[in-house]
């Protein structure tokens, strides 16, 4: 953890696609147990901005910093190993192998075997061990991709729209799993549903066009009309 007790700095962050510069100078800090979230546009640059820190895209400028280490230049699967771990937006999961499968690739990472854990926050998966991912549900493959992110005992979860085109009911048990995920990691999470991110989240960034417009702190701060506005 850094000096100031920040479980991830990003400082002055730039990122391109070869010509075309997509963030622009971002500050981005994140304390242990914190639940942080980034709203904007399509195309703001939140994205960019999580795989910037999870290693898949290398910054043309900038620091990215988990206490006094840098993750610049580091590997995605280096940056995991290190308690960083990133669940994408497209809910991909390796389709043609099992839910147990599945699992078992995020324990053999991770060296974490205990699928209790995963099975605490999402009963259902524990019924669905032995179906195929690809035969999944859009909400039983997010409950698969976090519970196999969380094996590891991860430090820090970037989650890049998680609630995206699922149901009221699946939207509802996630909120309540990332309010108890934060309780042993912090979390940084991208998402439209401006509801869930007010109702959760300790710190929010609002992005357009690649640069931080806002950053709002704290239950008073954060409120739909408050976020709207950067929409």
């Amino acid at each position: 953890m850094s000096a100031n007790g920040d479980i991830l700095t990003v400082n002055q962050l730039n990122v391109a696609y070869g010509e075309a510069k997509v963030l622009f100078d971002v500050d981005v800090h994140v304390r242990p147990n914190e639940i942080v979230a980034c709203v904007g546009r399509n195309g703001a640059g939140k994205t960019t901005l999580l795989k910037s820190i999870a290693g898949f895209l290398k910054p043309a400028s900038g620091a990215i910093m988990t206490g006094s280490t840098s993750l610049v230049g580091l590997t995605a699967f280096v940056i995991a190993g290190m308690g960083i771990k990133y669940v994408p937006q497209d809910k991909r999961v390796f389709s043609d192998l099992t839910v147990r499968e599945n699992l078992e690739l995020g324990s053999y990472a991770s060296g974490d075997y205990d699928w209790d854990k995963v099975t605490t926050y999402f009963p259902k998966l524990k019924q669905l061990m032995d179906r195929k991912a690809g035969f999944l549900s859009g909400g039983e493959r997010q409950m698969l991709m976090i519970g196999r992110a969380i094996l590891g005992g991860p430090k820090l979860l970037l989650v890049d729209e998680p609630t995206e085109g699922l149901a009221p009911s699946i939207v509802s048990h996630l909120k309540d799993v990332f309010v108890e995920l934060a309780k042993k990691s912090a979390l940084v999470i991208v998402e439209q549903n401006l509801p869930l991110v007010c109702a959760i989240a300790d710190r929010v960034y609002a992005l357009n066009e690649g640069r931080i417009m806002a950053e709002l702190i704290g239950r008073e701060a954060i409120r739909p009309e408050a976020c709207e506005k950067y929409l």
